[in-house]
């Protein structure tokens, strides 16, 4: 879906406050309330606008360590990935996983309390994975930037 300026406005405007009411949405971008109803609409039925949700702090509750974790398999056969793939959905501290190119499979973004916790992490859940022959671990010193989406920029016709 080709997105022009009004569209990429309330974009913006909803990733720094996805609560503001419509009327305050429709001001900031210069739309009456209906046509600016109309284009959210279309942004959540198209996908671009894939939900809502609150943005929590790890650090306020209690997950104070971010973990980078590389993870190879034993082959790339489509059940060994989804074997794989399904554990992961499984484990709550899993914040994000991708599947790589490359010299690992996967990358993961882990949530723990501290080193204790992600020692539980690693030997309650990562070890036990299907199909998994290596697990590369590195720890976030400090997040300098958690963005949910990239910029965005009109596309011109």
């Amino acid at each position: 879906m080709p997105l022009d300026r009004i569209d990429i406005a309330i974009l913006e405007a909803l990733q720094k406050d996805g609560r503001m009411p419509n009327a305050a949405l429709a001001e900031k971008v210069g739309l009456s309330q209906s046509a600016c109803s109309r284009r959210l609409d279309n942004l959540e039925k198209s996908g671009v606008i894939r939900g809502y949700h609150a943005q929590l702090s790890n650090a306020a509750l209690g997950h104070r360590m971010t973990v980078i974790v590389h993870i190879s398999l034993s082959g790339q056969f489509e059940k060994t990935l989804s074997e794989f793939e399904a554990a992961v959905k499984r484990c709550p501290n899993i914040l994000s996983c991708h599947l790589m190119s490359g010299e690992y499979d996967y990358i993961l973004r882990i949530a723990a309390k501290d080193l204790q916790d992600y020692e539980r992490i690693h030997k309650e859940w990562l070890t036990a994975m299907p199909h998994v022959t290596k697990i590369n671990s590195s720890f976030a010193l400090r997040e300098i930037i958690d963005r949910t989406a990239a910029g965005m920029k009109p596309e011109l016709a």
